[in-house]
């Protein structure tokens, strides 16, 4: 039995469609946002600096290994130095004076060559530690951005939110006027299709923008007010007013 509905519930159906085309609209806008694109990219360079970081900071205490060992040997041949001094002055034998200037002599060229490469590892660690602190500004840069770009997002998502909050309170208040059959058949069209309701307006649904043939205006004149007709080309409900040009 095809179904039947007043022409003033059928009428219902468009406002109902108008606000799901606006909820519709709404999500798209909260989705469309231009900051979730500046946010997406912010969020990318947030990820590689700190990668970056990493990397820096793994590289910053390798080399600190590496002067933290140097200072260790360092430590060792200022030691042995001292000891053989202190020998070489207590030394009344004549070879042993001689060998101990000889490994005095080997152990100070030691301590030198020891230094230059402390040094050399020094300014190494300075510069890693400035690369360091180069990129946790980057970082501090970015995430301050981050912070004012989430702002300007949270603003318009609130007015976004607001309308949604708006249509969402009409669309339940023409709801609940819908007889639930009529109402069944609308969600099911519009799930499928996209759409639920259609005016038909001078001859054309506006649903598809399609002008019906003249054989489907005679069938749909020839329809009851009260039947549900629907589009051929959009599937919606195809709803009757004085609009229609029958």
């Amino acid at each position: 039995m095809a179904l039947k509905a007043s022409p003033q519930d059928q009428a219902l159906l468009l406002d109902l469609q108008a606000l799901d085309t606006k909820l519709a609209q709404l999500a798209h806008r909260a989705k469309s946002i231009p900051e979730l694109a500046e946010l997406s990219a912010l969020n990318s360079q947030a990820v590689a600096r700190r990668q970056i970081l990493a990397e820096r900071r793994g590289l910053s205490e390798n080399v600190q290994l590496e002067l933290s060992r140097i200072e260790s040997d360092v430590k060792i041949v200022e030691a042995r130095i001292a000891r053989d001094s202190e020998r070489l002055q207590g030394s009344s034998s004549v070879k042993d004076v001689a060998a101990l200037e000889q490994e005095l002599t080997a152990l100070r060229k030691r301590l030198n060559d020891l230094e230059e490469i402390e040094l050399t590892v020094m300014e190494r660690l300075e510069e890693s530690q400035g690369a360091i602190a180069e990129t946790v500004a980057e970082l501090d840069t970015i995430a301050g951005r981050i912070s004012e770009v989430e702002a300007a997002r949270d603003a318009q998502l609130v007015v976004v939110n607001a309308e949604r909050e708006t249509a969402e309170a009409g669309r339940r208040s023409i709801e609940v006027k819908v007889p639930a059959d009529l109402l069944a058949l609308y969600e099911k069209q519009r799930s499928r299709y996209g759409t639920g309701a259609s005016l038909l307006r001078g001859g054309v649904s506006l649903a598809s923008g399609v002008k019906l043939l003249e054989n489907e205006m005679q069938a749909i004149r020839a329809a009851a007010p009260d039947d549900v007709i629907m589009c051929a080309s959009s599937e919606a409900i195809l709803v009757r007013t004085d609009e229609s040009g029958l």
